[in-house]
């Protein structure tokens, strides 16, 4: 049997300094990210494309109708692109809401491993359900219920390859996010290709394939990851919370309500930027047109590129006591964010309506907010580890995720302005929202330090 084979042959075994099974999950994750991103790149264009533009056949899918009809009433008449930007907004929102419930069902009653499995089945149905163009909400339905079940359960298992206190957990955590960007980085490339050049479907069922292979993966090294540990009521761990505690949770919470801008403005990738790059930007290069959905490999390929340079430029800060603090480094991140749209303001006004500049400009972009989110992202994960007191760690990383819905669903409401604005005055709304939250956050940095007690 093959499994058995796999587990004979590298049970015990370490690579890089690290067991086995962190690469059994590590592909796993890689694959199920594949199969994300790959769906998300075509998401926007599907809809504002083919699926919305016919109205027969936007009435025909499923629950379309009654959402149409919802959102009308809630924000006013709709252009095509604006419904299709609440939908994105919808969706990436509560891909970030699920997962603290994905959480709860893993410790109190199947466990890590069988939750995991649970939410790729629930994502292969999903991307396969995009086939059918009437069960096009279900199918989002399927897969934000599966990557609830899936994400914060990997994730968990990684630190559980792991004993308390062993020093090799954060480069784990390294490797495992490279899996992530590598699969974020080859999914636009096959899933937009297919989807762009063959037909929609073909792209969506290359998503599913990729989360079927995740699945075959963790299958046959399922026993190199770490067996199940459920969490039980312990009376002995409840305890009230100090005033000084108290504090760096509000000061916490402060920071969490902040980084939905972020997230609103950074996430438009998916959403304005992958229009932009679709109706304005030109992909010809020596003759060969590229679907615009390589655009969204950008992200992925500067973070691999960046992040060990950004990593060594802290560790020459510091050596000299100039180090920005974690809260510093997160309103420069927001400050990168929201400036980087001043390079597509630019190109608002320097390219003429109705053609196409140069892919620069987008290049431009997305490197500058890139670095962003290097400053805010793992900083921000980092603090809420370090400074939530120790009985309700896991209650506010669930609100940090939170602010990573809301954040997610701002940027459907805001994109939806992309079509009633003039180009350069949305986005300089968005540089705006970006260098103001910026700067707040550096306001904040001595209350902030002072609320949770320490210099963070």
């Amino acid at each position: 049997m093959l499994r058995q084979k796999i587990t004979n042959s590298l049970q015990g075994k370490e690579y890089f300094g690290h067991p086995s099974g962190l690469y059994v999950l590590f592909f796993t994750e890689m694959w199920e990210r594949f199969s994300y991103y790959g769906m998300r790149a075509l998401l926007v264009l599907y809809m504002t494309q083919y699926l919305l533009l016919d109205p027969e056949r936007a009435a025909a899918v499923f629950g379309y109708t009654a959402l149409e009809s919802w959102l009308i009433s809630n924000f006013g008449e709709q252009t095509i692109q604006g419904i299709s930007s609440h939908i994105y907004g919808l969706y990436t929102g509560f891909v970030y809401f699920t997962p603290f419930f994905g959480g709860i069902i893993a410790d109190k009653i199947l466990g890590q491993y069988r939750t995991v499995y649970l939410g790729g089945i629930l994502m292969a149905i999903g991307h396969f359900l995009m086939a059918s163009e009437q069960l096009f909400l279900l199918a989002l339905v399927f897969i934000i219920l599966g990557n609830g079940a899936f994400k914060p359960n990997i994730s968990t298992q990684v630190g559980n390859l792991y004993k308390q206190g062993d020093s090799r957990r954060d480069a784990a955590f390294t490797i495992f996010y490279m899996g992530i960007n590598l699969g974020a980085f080859f999914s636009p490339l096959v899933c937009g290709t297919l989807g762009q050049t063959v037909g929609w479907h073909w792209g969506f069922g290359a998503a599913g394939v990729g989360m079927i292979l995740g699945l075959v993966v963790y299958y046959l090294g399922s026993d190199l990851v770490p067996k199940d540990v459920m969490k039980k009521d312990d009376k002995k761990e409840k305890r009230p919370l100090t005033s000084q505690e108290w504090k760096a949770v509000w000061a916490l919470a402060l920071l969490c309500f902040l980084n939905i801008t972020f997230w609103a403005i950074f996430e438009q990738q998916g959403n304005v930027l992958q229009i932009w790059a679709e109706e304005r930007t030109n992909w010809d290069f020596f003759g060969i047109n590229i679907p615009s959905t390589w655009y969204q490999s950008f992200n992925p390929a500067f973070i691999f590129i960046f992040a060990p340079l950004v990593t060594k430029l802290w560790a020459w800060q510091n050596r000299r006591g100039r180090e920005p603090s974690s809260v510093e480094k997160m309103g420069i991140g927001c400050f990168l964010c929201g400036a980087a749209y001043i390079v597509m303001i630019t190109a608002a006004k320097v390219v003429p309506g109705g053609e196409k500049g140069s892919v620069m400009w987008l290049t431009m972009t997305t490197w500058i907010f890139t670095m962003g989110e290097l400053y805010l992202s793992p900083i921000g994960l980092s603090l809420v580890t370090k400074v939530s007191p120790p009985p309700i760690v896991s209650m506010m990383m669930g609100v940090w995720f939170l602010s990573s819905f809301f954040g997610n669903y701002l940027t459907g409401f805001i994109g939806s302005f992309y079509s009633k604005m003039s180009h350069d005055s949305f986005f300089t709304m968005l540089t705006v929202m970006g260098v103001v939250t910026g700067l707040i956050f550096y306001v904040l940095r001595k209350p902030v330090s002072n609320a949770i007690g320490k210099q963070v």
